[in-house]
């Protein structure tokens, strides 16, 4: 997932980035590190890992956190 494709799936959800952490268990400055691919502090690139794009399209699709059958 490119920042580009972050941005696009906040907007798509309609998501504001506190929205978006809670969504997805981070911090509202993790999402804006991803939706802009910079670290703020570092001023290094931001990879978005596999996880995080995992539950992007989890939330998209509507899913809610895995729960095993009895």
């Amino acid at each position: 997932m490119t920042p580009a494709d972050f941005a696009a799936w906040l907007a798509h959800m309609g998501l504001s980035e506190r929205a978006a952490a809670e969504a997805l268990g981070c911090s509202p400055s993790a999402v804006g590190h991803m939706r802009r691919g910079i670290n703020y502090a570092t001023g290094k690139p931001v990879k978005i890992d596999r996880r995080t794009a995992l539950a992007c399209a989890a939330l998209a699709a509507g899913l809610s956190p895995w729960r095993a059958l009895a």
